[in-house]
């Protein structure tokens, strides 16, 4: 009897269970290798965390589209009783990557009905060094996919239970997602597509397609966090949404595409501070992307998923045209925008397309599962043999996306990371009092916001960023960009401009990008007349010592 209690409580919980088991997995893996405390500026692998770190904490208003919903979401994190503020920011990560992971393994279930298929494909998500990478640090990109998931989830019960509340919860949902990343916009067009096909004659319900607006237009209410803290004086606010102007240049990422314009104009490179040659077409560029891309697809997914999922696909336009729909105006429209979007670490967009291949994958392993489930079904009469057969089958079909962990592990691990707590301490202990630091998006914001450390200091950001700014480019002086070039020389981008007029204050120090592989380094200041004192190199702190001075003679520095 007990036997039978325990097999019947299996095949009820059977899929519950290894979806828990999936998400503990992949949780366990990102929470020993997240990132210990607060990360730094690195080009181009680490554009925001140090940013995100602080601004969460404070409540700021981050880089375009502003991420409202990640601010106030993730604040939540920033209470937690271990830890400091940044490692909760970094913890949050790894819990919306796990959540996603969960939710893919959901929909994949209901897309290939098949247990094992449905953890292979979540498990190939979870495991891709991409997301594992994005998932333990502070980032918005595991929300994003999380957001997705849930969107695409709600649609497929919706169509399977005919209930219109799940496509009004959609609607909102889709809304939401939009506050946190522009890229989920391509749910709204794709969620319209598979809609039509399900069932058109939704679209002549006047009142359901009022309602599912006023429930998209609820989901963008948390928009208005971002004039809010504006006008609260945000600590830190990277955007200045304070007027609709700049509001609209915030929350639809204008901001980059007048940057790029402006670097079209000039002859650079989208959001880099290198020049390219003429001759170099955009064709061209989109083409050697597209080089690069199919490197990251191969090395997200072992090939014989990226066979799978290519089966999955095929399968799914020919038994379920509606969800082939919804994935794959999806998919292709996050190709797409990866491929052309003018950023340096465009390869973090492909996320949104590898939680559709994952998809992907799980339909395709579930064909070939049952497949070979049904021969062994055929050569084996004995239960017992056949049941060992289909056990050992499942074993295999869930190692092939865990082949690369052990070589992912080393490769993502940040659990040793100390080299952004490392810059704090060596600028709190290094640096002259009441001098100014130049330095581009650090972990410098943290020292002087979160943890309320130097703030004697004056900061100053005057180099390069891929968006046109507004605000906080100096510490600690509330200034606009205009005001803060006219004061502090922050329109000379080199940042010597704004070394020469710092140094007629007092101490000037360089937190040197060219330890970072950046372009700004000390030679350009050497070039300019001052002499590089190397004050810390492990972390590239240098004083800025203008002709005829004498450098600062580095003692006991209160923090």
């Amino acid at each position: 009897m007990g036997v039978d209690k325990e097999t019947g409580f299996l095949a009820r919980n059977g899929a519950a269970l290894l979806g828990a088991g999936v998400g503990l997995f992949v949780f366990l893996l990102y929470l020993s290798t997240l990132a210990p405390t607060v990360l730094y500026y690195d080009y181009p692998e680490l554009f925001d965390p140090a940013m995100l770190q602080a601004e969460v904490a404070v409540l700021g208003i981050g880089h375009p589209s502003g991420y409202p919903t990640y601010m106030m979401l993730t604040h939540l994190f920033t209470y937690l009783p271990f830890g400091d503020a940044a490692y909760g920011v970094n913890l949050a990560s790894a819990v919306y990557g796990t959540c996603a992971v969960v939710v893919i393994y959901g929909v994949a279930l209901r897309l290939s009905g098949h247990i094992v298929a449905a953890a292979v494909g979540a498990l190939a998500l979870g495991v891709s060094p991409l997301f594992w990478g994005q998932a333990i640090i502070a980032e918005v990109y595991t929300l994003n996919a999380l957001f997705i998931a849930v969107v695409i989830s709600v649609l497929l019960l919706w169509r399977d239970r005919g209930n219109d509340r799940y496509g009004l919860l959609a609607a909102f949902l889709m809304g939401l997602s939009l506050t946190h990343h522009l890229t989920s916009g391509l749910l709204i067009p794709a969620g319209l597509a598979f809609v039509f096909v399900v069932d058109r004659k939704k679209f002549r319900q006047t009142k359901l397609l009022l309602k599912g607006l006023g429930l998209f237009i609820v989901g963008l209410l948390p928009y208005l966090y971002l004039p809010i803290r504006a006008a609260m004086e945000a600590p830190l606010n990277e955007a200045d949404p304070s007027s609709p102007g700049r509001f609209l240049l915030l929350v639809t990422g204008g901001s980059y595409l007048l940057k790029l314009l402006t670097d079209l104009e000039t002859g650079a490179a989208p959001g880099s501070d290198e020049v390219p040659s003429r001759s170099q077409p955009i064709l061209q560029d989109v083409a050697d992307r597209l080089t690069i891309y199919a490197d990251y697809l191969y090395g997200q997914f072992p090939l014989l998923l990226m066979l799978a999922g290519l089966l999955g696909a095929l399968c799914l336009a020919h038994t379920d045209r509606p969800a082939a729909l919804l994935l794959g105006i999806a998919f292709f429209g996050w190709l797409v925008h990866a491929l052309t979007y003018g950023v340096e670490d465009y390869y973090v967009f492909l996320i949104p397309a590898y939680v559709i291949l994952s998809l992907f994958v799980a339909v395709g392993v579930g064909v070939v599962l049952r497949r070979a489930e049904a021969l062994i079904g055929h050569l084996a009469e004995n239960p017992l043999p056949k049941a060992a057969l289909v056990l050992v089958l499942s074993l295999l079909a869930l190692a092939v996306p865990l082949f690369g962990v052990r070589e992912s592990y080393a490769l993502e691990d940040r659990s040793d990371e100390n080299f952004g707590r490392q810059t704090i301490e060596s600028v709190a202990e290094s640096v002259a009092p009441n001098a100014t630091v130049l330095h581009h998006r650090s972990s410098l914001w943290y020292m002087v916001l979160v943890e309320e450390r130097r703030r004697d200091l004056t900061l100053v950001d005057p180099f390069k960023t891929s968006w046109l700014r507004y605000e906080d480019v100096v510490w600690p002086d509330n200034l606009n960009s205009a005001e803060a070039a006219e004061r502090y020389g922050t329109g000379d981008i080199s940042g010597v401009e704004a070394a020469r007029r710092a140094a007629e204050r007092g101490p000037v120090y360089l937190l040197d990008h060219d330890v970072l592989g950046q372009v700004v380094g000390e030679d350009t200041f050497r070039e300019a007349g001052f002499e590089t004192v190397p004050v810390d190199g492990e972390v590239g702190l240098y004083e800025l010592v203008p002709e005829g001075s004498e450098p600062y003679e580095s003692g006991s520095v209160k923090r």
